[in-house]
């Protein structure tokens, strides 16, 4: 799979730019702030229907305009495609396939799956469990349906909760009936989202495992746990036993709105004992487990995008990473950079087909290497 034309139209700082794309390695280089970002943003917008770096969809689009659209042609199997995604003020996000309108986003994902690299990412380890949440959640989701859809009705049930439990203490009563009413729905559903997700987990690990022991200096002991209360006991036991608390916070206290992955090294957490190598090894590690295991399950390479990670991490790192990377296992590699020496450099070195563009000022032109 891989993306052959971008259009971007006052999307963040790109006015208006064209974009086409080589199958091998594209590099974009530029100093921060000239839009080379924007562009990784724009290919995960049109596979996941969102940004990767602001969920605002209005605070992508250009200063002082009312709407962006994005537009990109994608080949796979041998078929082409193309997928749409504009937003306006005041009105709905619109995502098209071949001109032909979604009603639910949800249908769209996973159509065209795409892995970001960032430097952000070390939020997943330094950051609480709502975004390690996230991120699990997002890669399932790219495979399986039904698990999207049991996601978003476990989060419409848990608002439901939240709002009775609210309502009855303002009124200071309790109605059990009411709350058992939400409490089997959340069960059925929570029950099938922990399934899935130690699921995943236990077929992560040892692709985890591998990268990890590829990419850091030497052999260490790093691990992943999931870590969830319905593994510990009945979900519909939990609720009951919880009730009284529940109803006194107004909030519900359990359910798989509350798991959450363990990061270790050596046994201890990595957010506190971990180097900042390490730290950043294991990230890196995740990430192309993620692209592994996506491509394993829909059977195509999904897009590998590498956002201004190499200023993040030492020579040594870099040499594997791009080893790694460029590799034809990966595919489709796009990535943005500050530094045009280290760029050309690289992609001199590479037997596969490149190109190389220059952005400035939210413009965007091939440039020979």
């Amino acid at each position: 799979m891989q993306i052959k034309e971008l259009s971007l139209h006052q999307f963040k700082n790109h006015h208006h730019s064209e974009i086409s794309f080589s199958p091998g390695v594209n590099a974009f280089i530029g100093p921060n702030g000239s839009g080379k970002t924007n562009i990784l943003d724009a290919i995960h917008y049109l596979s996941m229907c969102k940004s990767y770096l602001n969920s605002i969809d209005k605070q992508n689009i250009e200063f002082n305009e009312k709407f962006f659209s994005i537009s990109g042609k994608w080949e796979y199997d041998e078929k082409k495609y193309t997928v749409n995604c504009s937003y306006k003020l005041g009105a709905k996000k619109s995502v098209k396939l071949n001109k032909k309108e979604y009603e639910k986003l949800a249908d769209h994902i996973g159509k065209f799956p795409v892995v970001f690299i960032s430097p952000y990412d070390g939020d997943l380890i330094n950051e609480g469990s709502e975004l390690r949440r996230k991120w699990i959640d997002g890669i399932i989701s790219q495979v399986d349906p039904s698990y999207l859809n049991h996601l978003q009705s476990y989060q419409k049930v848990l608002k439901q909760r939240n709002a009775l439990l609210k309502n009855m203490n303002d009124h200071r009563l309790f109605d059990i009936e009411s709350i058992e009413v939400w409490d089997v729905q959340m069960v059925n559903l929570g029950n099938e989202i922990h399934r899935t997700r130690a699921e995943f987990v236990t077929s992560f690990i040892p692709i985890f495992k591998k990268f990890y022991d590829e990419i850091a200096n030497h052999e260490e002991n790093v691990k992943i746990k999931y870590r969830s209360q319905l593994s510990e006991s009945d979900f519909s036991k939990l609720l009951k036993e919880y009730h009284k608390k529940d109803s006194f916070t107004q909030y519900s206290n359990v359910g798989t709105h509350k798991d959450d992955l363990l990061f270790t090294i050596k046994d201890h957490p990595i957010k506190k004992f971990g180097s900042q190598g390490q730290q950043k090894s294991f990230i890196i590690a995740l990430r192309l487990a993620q692209f592994e295991w996506l491509k394993a399950m829909k059977e195509t390479s999904p897009i590998l995008l590498l956002d201004d990670i190499f200023d993040k991490l030492d020579h040594d790192r870099v040499q594997k990473l791009v080893a790694l990377v460029t590799n034809k296992f990966f595919g489709q590699v796009i990535i943005s950079d500050t530094d045009r020496d280290r760029m050309v450099k690289l992609l001199n070195s590479l037997s596969m087909q490149s190109k190389l563009f220059e952005t400035k000022d939210g413009s965007v032109n091939e440039i020979s290497i």
